[in-house]
């Protein structure tokens, strides 16, 4: 399987990234069934968007780690906190399409600029986790099927340069939107 995968890393990539991005859009748009969806208590869907913040706000620090990790030549280190990352990115993902397949998504509670601002932020935050998609699993198949001796010699260095900062963003903004939405008093817009 692995060397299947090593052969054949952009259609792999491509499949990964329609499937995942259609469960994106399936949960968002709440296309998805919610009686495939096991239930929750109300508390815990409360929940979720604090500890998806607490979770985008451990993401960026090792995103930042595993970006110093590489500029030191750190690649083991490296390695272990972009995987980290990869799974902090995947708890978000699954917990935020959880809420929202059941719940919808949030409005903002502010008008004018404030809601101009905010849209803004969504808008830039949605566009570079969508991004962010493909070219998270195309480094991560390079980085898993590859042993670190030959990843210099892939596409993963380049692509890495491009990914981890788009990654960092997404993460910096979505912490900027839960800001918005949940400590910001609805009274200050």
């Amino acid at each position: 399987m692995q060397q299947t995968v090593k052969r054949n890393v952009p259609a792999v990539t491509a499949v990964l990234s329609i499937v995942s991005l259609g469960l994106v859009f399936g949960a968002a748009r709440q296309l998805i069934p919610k009686a495939l969806l096991p239930a929750a208590p109300e508390w815990l869907l409360e929940a979720i968007p604090h500890v998806n913040a607490v979770i985008s706000v451990v993401a960026v620090v090792v995103i930042l780690a595993g970006l110093r990790a590489i500029k030191r030549e750190q690649y083991d280190r490296h390695r272990k906190l972009m995987l980290t990352g990869v799974v902090l990115f995947v708890a978000f993902l699954a917990l935020y399409l959880y809420k929202v397949a059941l719940k919808g998504p949030n409005t903002f509670p502010g008008s004018g600029v404030a809601e101009l601002a905010y849209l803004g932020i969504l808008a830039v935050h949605m566009v570079l986790a969508i991004a962010c998609i493909p070219l998270l699993y195309y480094v991560l198949l390079l980085a898993v099927t590859r042993p670190m001796s030959e990843l210099s010699e892939t596409a993963h260095p380049k692509v890495g340069k491009i990914a981890a900062p788009l990654w960092l963003v997404s993460f910096v903004l979505g912490t900027v939107v839960y800001v918005m939405l949940y400590l910001v008093p609805a009274s200050a817009y």
